[in-house]
């Protein structure tokens, strides 16, 4: 398929849905009980989703609701929804060679109280997939833009919360689709680890980490964040291996246990 020729997003999602729960798309049906993506990008949707998510965290764990800020958990919960609109068309591209073209009003969403947000998407064309430089151009100019960043610049206002955190959960949601995807399907993990390299280099990504590359003999890429998600506030959060607060020793030592498990 020459470049910048479009089909059916249909065959490269299902391609995408292989590699795990976060990739996958659901084809939209009437009888799905699906909301509009677009619900989301509302005030009171985000807030509803937001308070759902804290009850869930503060009767999972025992906590008390003061120990569980709004703000941890819209951040958090952002990165999450974030991973559901990055994850599948990164690996249709990669695993399915075609970028589903999806947009505001041809996606879907079902609330559950944890877990990957379920979504569905509608009629979609997808573009067929050229090198990664131009894979990582697309994915930032079309679902990005398209989807993340107005729910990004919601949950800015709503919640308080700083761009650079929120970029940088951005970062760390596209870094970790393309660790999982080179982790699950390793004969695409150079593809993905170049396709994140130029993602980062361009904006609104730009400056919000590092990619690193600790063994040279392996594609697969981590990221260290310029920042933090804000989890470690909550009590026994912790940081996350690409956190900027994680100590370095910490951070090899987890990317050593992910190269040795998935050699």
């Amino acid at each position: 398929m020459p470049p910048h020729t479009t089909a059916a997003a249909g065959p490269a999602l299902a391609a995408a849905a292989a590699i795990g729960p976060y990739f996958a798309w659901e084809a939209w049906s009437s009888r799905g009980d699906w909301r509009p993506f677009t619900a989301l990008l509302t005030p009171a949707v985000a807030a509803e989703r937001v308070t759902v998510a804290r009850s869930t965290l503060v009767n999972a764990f025992g906590l008390a609701e003061s120990d569980v800020p709004d703000r941890v958990v819209a951040s958090v919960w952002f990165m999450g929804v974030t991973a559901r609109l990055l994850s599948p068309p990164l690996g249709a591209a990669l695993a399915g060679g075609a970028l589903p073209l999806a947009t505001r009003a041809n996606l879907w969403w079902r609330p559950v109280p944890s877990g990957p947000l379920p979504m569905a998407y509608g009629t979609v064309a997808a573009r067929a997939a050229g090198a990664p430089a131009e894979v990582a151009a697309e994915l930032v100019a079309g679902p990005l833009a398209e989807t993340v960043t107005p729910l990004l610049e919601l949950f800015r206002d709503e919640f308080r919360l700083s761009p650079k955190v929120l970029w940088g959960n951005v970062a760390s949601a596209l870094a970790g689709a393309a660790g999982v995807l080179a982790d699950t399907m390793p004969r695409h993990a150079a593809r993905a680890g170049e396709v994140l390299d130029h993602a980062l280099t361009l904006p609104p990504l730009a400056g919000t980490g590092l990619v690193a590359r600790p063994d040279p003999a392996r594609a697969r890429r981590f990221l260290v964040r310029a920042n933090c998600c804000l989890y470690y506030r909550i009590p026994g959060g912790g940081t996350c291996a690409d956190c900027v607060l994680t100590p370095a020793d910490d951070r090899r030592e987890a990317w050593s246990a992910i190269l040795a498990a998935t050699r």
